[in-house]
């Protein structure tokens, strides 16, 4: 079998082994395609592992040996689902492998906003604090997140995390949902209470036809003028146009965002010269333990599917 692995960059920099592949069959690892190039290098492959290359039918048509695409990755909005299910081809995909990291990202961004950790570590070695007059100053409001508000848009294994450490943190639970019926940590909301109450809304809902440009002007308007967005889910949840208005107008205090629409962004996303708008590279999912996790599953996934027995599976309409 000809494996062909198109972006395996970021899933392997190098701190990982390719090599139970390898014990699958004839491997090829690209670090990087242009989408112009994914037919050509995948031309001879029975099975492709992507992590965020797009695979659509234009893509499929031209494959004619594809019996298999192996997502490393939750996430399978870029694969076209219908079309591989027209031609016969499996699609898997990796849950819940990067459960600890991404929740433990969207925490960290969450204590970034309340805390200002990075502002005054800023302050501190610009001497600013040399300087004062005062033996302790604050740059920026510190929030105590006990009593306040967390609303978590999205209940699979991640918002179920989140929900979990921030009730740790003594913070009341909020959930929005369109399958969880019982909540393990929180109260279940509807969409519009979720956007009134949170004094910070986390998102970690998947990206579909429901979900595409959700967090838009209507809802952003609901929110609480102190309230703050979190989001470690997709990028293209959030209108950021919308979003970058609430921001510079004041009509919400802040976000903080591990991911955006276009990814890499353009230079003239409205985001990154917004007002109190943290961002970080799509890098909560990271981690080494949980790319290992991610590689660890990948191989099962093969396996299971040469064996007859395919796990994982992502199903078309």
């Amino acid at each position: 079998m000809k494996i062909v692995i198109l972006d395996g960059h970021t899933v392997n920099p190098d701190d990982l082994s390719w090599e139970p592949f390898e014990a699958m069959g004839n491997v090829e690892v690209y670090a990087r395609t242009p989408m112009g190039q994914v037919a050509e290098r995948a031309k001879d492959a029975q099975a492709v592992l992507i992590n965020k290359i797009k695979l659509g039918r234009e893509e499929m048509d031209q494959l004619h040996n594809l019996k298999y695409i192996g997502l490393c990755a939750t996430g399978f909005d870029n694969v076209d689902l219908q079309a591989a299910h027209e031609k016969g081809i499996v699609v898997t995909n990796i849950p819940s492998y990067g459960t600890p990291s991404v929740a433990q990202h969207a925490i960290a961004l969450l204590l970034e906003l309340s805390n200002r950790v990075g502002l005054h570590n800023k302050s501190v070695h610009e001497s600013e604090w040399v300087r004062s007059a005062d033996f302790s100053y604050f740059k920026a409001p510190i929030i105590e997140l006990q009593d306040k508000k967390i609303g978590v848009l999205g209940y699979g294994a991640i918002g179920k995390q989140v929900a979990k450490i921030a009730g740790a943190l003594g913070m009341q639970v909020l959930v929005h949902s369109a399958y969880a019926s019982h909540m393990e940590n929180g109260r279940l909301v509807t969409l519009e209470e979720l956007f009134r109450q949170s004094d910070f809304l986390s998102i970690h809902a998947a990206l579909n036809e429901r979900t595409l440009g959700l967090v838009n002007h209507t809802m952003l308007s609901l929110m609480k003028p102190t309230a703050f967005v979190i989001n470690t889910s997709r990028g293209a949840i959030i209108n950021e146009q919308d979003l970058a208005d609430h921001l510079n107008t004041s009509k919400i205090a802040g976000a903080a965002l591990d991911v955006l629409s276009k990814e890499p962004p353009t230079a003239d996303n409205p985001l990154l010269s917004a007002k109190n708008c943290i961002i970080t590279p799509h890098c909560a999912w990271i981690s080494h333990e949980a790319r290992q996790r991610l590689l660890d599953i990948a191989v099962d996934n093969l396996k299971g599917f040469l064996g007859g027995d395919p796990r994982n599976v992502v199903k078309g309409d």
